[in-house]
């Protein structure tokens, strides 16, 4: 067997065992079987172990016998006319590393899972939603054609909203999930875009043509206007995937979840998923000045915000998870600024340095107290004070680091509340139609209730 053919083999087998711990998992739970607890974790832990050790082996294969980048096409979906949807995977070095990385995380985190969501109510909805996002990622790391990095993203964000919600006996969580998911859509939304107008352009979907990774490729086949368009469309969904502003909102909404999730959704592997496929999308961010300019404003403005909030959260997670966004934001940074080395190095040892906060969160308070207690007590320190602003200007930044930048309160008074007043106007004309049609066959139809139809009201000031 040559090494581009065993390089091959291993990253698919490493991508299938995910997908097969979804299927063990998932249909017990479709017909209503729930499996022992112990038999839960030790699936999960073999098979993100022979998955981490799969992509070992493609990556060692690959580097030792110099394999090129290569395509793995296994078909198509299905064809519309002259244009087929493609399943199409890329095997190089660079996708091969971070599959391994995310392959790695993935199986601390599920042996972590294993214990602190012991006799947990959810535990087998956990452990199936969790094998969901690891399908996904791989998909999105290893994708080669648009379809399957469709497909993938989806599947990372249908997976961590349900997460979020994931203690659905309390208000709280369902209301933040909702907030991620609407988030979420709107990436998808852009990814969705991007995926139609690469279609229209190329008349193809292979992204080692369009991002110019494939062996005797130059760059993409597209003008610099074509560029720009596409690259704006994949800054937006990874925008929304990387929490960066306007849609940081959801960050510490996010932090409804299980621990182990949050570890590995918002602090290891998903939030950086957009920095990947910027990385990814390189060639077509050099042809457009524009979208590069946007990238790095928006990292910057996004690092300052979330490095403002992190130091005023009142919990470990949420201040992690703002950590984990202002170096996010300077990958980003990086990223525009052409260091695509450097940027891929950060975003390696941010991921790992993350996952290892978030999972020893839960303890390091308690034995922050014990070392205190050993030690004996000590006079608290003065709070620090920003010595050279003025009172008040230092009084502004520390409201507006507590209050996230009063980020929430302006996206609901200008994207919320116009979007729900104008819906239940919609849906009043939409029942005062019905009725009137009703009426006019003879029919009779009960008046709607203020509680199916709640008046809108502007939001007070």
């Amino acid at each position: 067997m040559s090494a581009a053919a065993a390089m091959t083999f291993l990253a698919l087998l490493g991508l299938a065992l995910p997908a097969a711990l979804l299927l063990l998992l998932g249909v017990p739970s479709m017909i209503g079987r729930r499996l022992p607890e112990k038999a839960v974790g030790l699936l999960t832990g073999l098979l993100t172990g022979l998955s981490s050790a799969a992509f070992a082996g493609a990556l060692v294969t690959g580097v030792a016998g110099w394999v090129p980048t290569t395509v793995v096409a296994l078909g198509d979906w299905f064809s519309a006319g002259d244009i087929a949807f493609a399943i199409d995977f890329l095997l190089d070095p660079v996708s091969l590393t971070f599959a391994l990385a995310a392959a790695g995380i993935s199986g601390m985190v599920a042996a972590f899972s294993h214990r602190y969501l012991h006799r947990e109510e959810g535990y087998q909805r956990y452990f199936v939603l969790y094998a969901i996002f690891l399908t996904g990622m791989h998909l999105v790391v290893l994708a080669g054609s648009i379809e399957v990095l469709f497909a993938g993203w989806e599947l990372i964000g249908i997976s961590s909203a349900l997460l979020v919600g994931f203690f659905h006996d309390r208000p709280a969580p369902v209301r933040n999930a909702f907030r991620v998911l609407v988030i979420y859509r709107l990436s998808d939304a852009a990814m969705l875009a991007a995926a139609i107008l690469v279609h229209h352009l190329q008349g193809e979907s292979s992204l080692a043509i369009l991002f110019g990774l494939a062996a005797g490729d130059h760059g993409a086949p597209i003008t610099t206007a074509e560029a720009t368009a596409i690259g704006f469309l994949l800054l937006v969904a990874a925008a929304g995937k990387c929490a960066q502003l306007p849609f940081s909102g959801w960050l510490p909404r996010a932090m409804e979840g299980p621990t182990p999730s949050s570890a590995v959704y918002y602090g290891a592997v998903s939030v950086h998923a957009g920095a990947y496929l910027l990385l990814r999308a390189a060639s077509i961010l050099e042809r457009s000045p524009l979208v590069c300019a946007l990238l790095g404003l928006m990292g910057v403005s996004t690092a300052i915000y979330a490095t403002l909030a992190r130091r005023v959260q009142t919990d470990v997670k949420s201040s992690l998870a703002f950590a984990s966004l202002t170096h996010v934001s300077m990958i980003l940074v990086e990223i525009a600024l052409g260091l695509h080395r450097l940027a891929f190095v950060h975003l390696l040892g941010n991921a790992c340095l993350r996952l290892l906060q978030f999972l020893r969160a839960p303890s390091v308070l308690h034995d922050f107290h014990e070392a205190r207690n050993a030690a004996g007590s000590r006079p608290a320190r003065p709070p620090e004070r920003l010595r050279y602003l003025p009172d008040r200007v230092g009084l502004w930044i520390y409201r507006t680091g507590l209050e996230r930048g009063y980020l929430e309160d302006v996206i609901d008074r200008l994207v919320v509340t116009p979007f729900l007043i104008l819906a239940r106007a919609i849906d009043r004309f939409d029942r005062s139609v019905a009725g009137w049609c009703a009426g006019a066959r003879g029919g009779v139809v009960e008046p709607p209730s203020r509680a199916a139809a709640p008046r809108a009201e502007a939001p007070r000031g």
